[in-house]
């Protein structure tokens, strides 16, 4: 059960602070939306105390949207406390629930600490915050982009799809954070760069799309490189032995390929 303030303990609170430690996650669900119906500080210390053990995706959702509810002057330093909180899901969830309020003056509390969390689950969060946060001013935003770009590679398939929306995100400042990164020594590091660049100059296309055209791409650069330094070392081409036509680019590669994806159905 969720601790609650001493000097406001009336049956009331009991019985939602009881709700929302059901064993039901529908009667925790529809607890969370009635306390943020019938806003109340009161209900404060209960919700946060509720996001950082709430097992269910859905129920910490309507917990962080009952907190959006509640004045954001005594919500946000209760959530900032959560920031610096040794479980990870209430660090997680405070930073979900900073990107719900909106308050462009808690851009400040995003430290680079958090954009590196070792959980996965934190740092994708906060990748998500800071680009909602971030101050629309091109030197802010060229500094996050250098700094997300440090995660290049990281985690698994869906780890990296939520790092590659947040620089898709940010816009054309991205670009060249991602032309450096995608000249990485580290293969995961520079397919994922170019994986992102596709998706920035289209972001419609798929992202495992993207990303296996990318690591083509990237397994292709040595002999590419072979054979560029072997074409200049045997001096100007002639008509007769010169290459038909240019490799097609990344983006030209995955149009082509989902041409022919479609002809094959």
């Amino acid at each position: 059960m969720v601790p609650i303030n001493t000097t406001h303990v009336t049956p009331q609170n009991t019985r939602v602070s009881n709700a929302l430690g059901a064993e039901d996650s529908s009667v925790r669900l529809r607890t969370a939306l009635a306390v943020g119906s019938n806003p109340d500080p009161v209900f404060l210390e209960m919700l946060v105390g509720r996001c950082a053990v709430e097992p269910d995706f859905f129920v910490r959702d309507m917990l962080s949207w009952a907190l959006t509810r509640l004045p954001p002057e005594i919500t946000l330093p209760r959530i900032r406390q959560e920031l610096d909180s040794e479980r990870t899901q209430a660090r997680s969830q405070a930073l979900h629930t900073l990107s719900k309020i909106g308050d462009k003056s808690t851009w400040a509390w995003i430290t680079r600490g958090m954009l590196r969390d070792a959980d996965d689950e934190v740092a994708r969060t906060a990748w998500r915050v800071a680009v909602v946060l971030v101050p629309e001013d091109e030197d802010e935003e060229k500094d996050l982009a250098d700094e997300l770009v440090l995660q290049l590679g990281r985690g698994d398939r869906d780890v990296q799809l939520s790092l590659s929306r947040a620089l898709v995100d940010l816009g054309d400042v991205i670009k060249p954070a991602l032309e450096r990164a995608s000249a990485s020594s580290d293969p995961a590091v520079a397919a994922h760069a170019g994986a992102t660049e596709l998706l920035r100059q289209n972001p419609e296309t798929g992202f495992d799309v993207a990303l296996d055209e990318a690591k083509r791409v990237v397994a292709l650069a040595p002999e590419r490189a072979a054979a560029a330094a072997a074409a200049a070392s045997a001096g100007p081409e002639t008509p007769e032995t010169a290459e038909p036509a240019e490799t097609p680019g990344p983006m030209e590669a995955a149009k082509a390929a989902e041409v022919s994806e479609e002809a094959d159905c």
